[in-house]
């Protein structure tokens, strides 16, 4: 298990895209094996490879990595983007979970049903202009600096724009009350890794379709 990281998971954004966009962020080349039945999943849970049985895995640096905010922190630590001191990771790992309570929201909108969609699909735009991005926007204003902690790069801000940009797939125009994070959409983007992640023919996944829910669902059921 050396070289690339290897990073096991079903072929959709789910909980191993920020992985990816993390990896892609530090300049990390990666391959990805998608599990593509049930039997795949069962034989990697037969094999010991699954600590908790649960994807995603990542193989890195030896290790057979579980649990998603265990390989975020990690993949953070060794690149870099995880503050200089403890204050700063304590800042960074409170807007990092704070994100990730709105995305665990937009993630499970597709699995709900079709009845509920618009009404879901509503309180989670509400919940982004009302209470998340507007937090983002006063860090922003308060800190006076390109990034949210220090004046580094860090996790948090590549989660910060991983965010932004699936709510602009609902709503186009969901940065519209908030110039400053405008501009940090444009700076995250183009910076030369994030760039070349959010072009045509990376690994990063497109939104999930309704005909792949129920290959998924026969996946993990």
């Amino acid at each position: 298990m050396s070289g690339k990281p290897v990073l096991h998971y079903v072929s959709v954004r789910g909980r191993m895209e920020p992985v990816k966009w993390l990896l892609a962020t530090a300049g990390v080349e990666f391959e990805e094996k998608f599990i593509e039945t049930k039997e795949d999943l069962q034989k990697l849970r037969a094999g010991g490879s699954l600590l908790f049985q649960q994807v995603p895995m990542v193989e890195i640096d030896g290790m057979k990595m579980v649990q998603t905010r265990a390989i975020l922190n990690y993949i953070a630590g060794k690149y870099n983007l995880y503050g200089k001191d403890l204050k700063e990771r304590a800042l960074i790992d409170m807007y990092v979970e704070g994100l990730a309570d709105l995305n665990e929201l937009i993630m499970y909108h597709d699995f709900k049903p079709a009845n509920e969609k618009e009404q879901n699909l509503a309180s989670i735009l509400d919940k982004a202009a009302n209470r998340y991005l507007p937090v983002f926007e006063k860090v922003l204003k308060d800190h006076g600096q390109d990034f949210l902690v220090g004046n580094k790069l860090s996790r948090a801000d590549v989660s910060l724009l991983e965010t932004i940009l699936v709510l602009e797939e609902f709503k186009p125009d969901a940065l519209a009350k908030f110039p400053l994070l405008q501009s940090f959409k444009a700076r995250m983007s183009n910076m030369p890794n994030i760039k070349k992640f959010l072009q045509p023919g990376s690994p990063k996944k497109p939104p999930l379709q309704e005909k792949d829910i129920p290959g998924l669902l026969a996946i993990f059921h």
